[in-house]
């Protein structure tokens, strides 16, 4: 695969993005089953994008805790269609993939990004797929595969540790070739965290540290678990995923206001309207008028 363009085409706009989920699987944590065909998939692309999604994100393969792996063939099975009608009717597309085969045939049918949630870990081809494409890469922090992340959740401080772990992981991809202006990064909230120690607020928190390693920084937060522990009714039960939205949009609001480069989200509308508030506010504080439109630049 030749690379057309050495860098990616990243947005220039002044807003925060948002990324629209479409999980073609069973078994997601939310949302499995809900859009595991390829017709289904595509309109719920065309749905979000409609929405307000500046980038869809296709995955075929579940990352929540204890979920186990399918294979490459039924991976690809389920989102190279779907990237390839999203991108052929013009949707900015990325793909959800911790498989080197997965990206690079993605990326064939038209992926602008790859968001890796091991950070090339899982697949050491990885680095050189990306490396020759030239599209955008999300490098996330990681520990371990989902059967077993949770018992790595162990930190002495967790932002350090984990801004630390993401140089280090910087140095290896551009070691390997990837350009650094290619990496997105993100701090992988709910991936080898804690809920009971406070992770994922911890490094939410600790959002500009991040930032501090130059690249823009990537927020997916959604119907994650330690929104359900926050929002619970009692000791014993967790709010249901579908009842996080609401938090989920005031995290978005605080995340873009504070410099994130994107968040990666089920519901697009309240998010896309929760961005443009931020980016008013922040322009209010900046003494800049406040954008008036909702389109990119690629």
């Amino acid at each position: 695969m030749e690379s057309t363009n050495p860098l990616p085409h990243l947005p220039t706009l002044s807003r925060c993005l948002v990324m629209g989920i479409v999980n073609v699987t069973p078994d997601s944590f939310s949302d499995g089953g809900q859009w595991d065909d390829t017709h289904a998939a595509v309109e719920r692309g065309r749905q979000l994008a409609a929405e307000g999604a500046d980038i869809i994100d296709v995955g075929g393969e579940s990352t929540r805790p204890g979920a186990d792996r399918v294979s490459v063939e039924e991976e690809l099975r389920r989102v190279h269609p779907v990237v390839g009608e999203l991108a052929r009717q013009g949707i900015v597309t990325s793909v959800d993939t911790m498989r080197a085969e997965v990206a690079e045939a993605a990326v064939a049918a038209g992926a602008r990004i790859v968001n890796d949630v091991s950070g090339g870990l899982a697949d050491p081809a990885m680095a050189d797929v990306v490396a020759r494409s030239g599209v955008g890469y999300v490098v996330s922090h990681w520990r371990g595969h989902s059967r077993g992340m949770q018992d790595q959740a162990s930190y002495t401080d967790v932002v350090t540790d984990v801004v630390t772990e993401l140089e280090t992981r910087m140095t290896e991809l551009r070691d390997s070739g990837v350009h650094p202006e290619q990496m997105v990064l993100d701090p992988g909230l709910g991936f080898a965290k804690s809920v009971a120690e406070g992770h994922n607020w911890s490094l939410l928190a600790g959002i500009q540290e991040l930032r501090r390693l130059g690249r823009p920084v990537l927020v997916g937060a959604s119907r994650k678990r330690f929104l359900g522990h926050l929002l619970r009714a009692s000791d014993e039960e967790l709010r249901p995923a579908p009842g996080r939205d609401d938090a989920t949009v005031a995290l978005t609001a605080l995340a873009a206001y504070h410099g994130a480069w994107a968040v990666r989200v089920h519901e697009v509308s309240g998010n896309a309207d929760a961005v443009r508030v931020a980016d008013a506010w922040r322009g209010a504080a900046d003494g800049m008028p406040a954008a008036t439109t909702g389109g990119g630049a690629w």
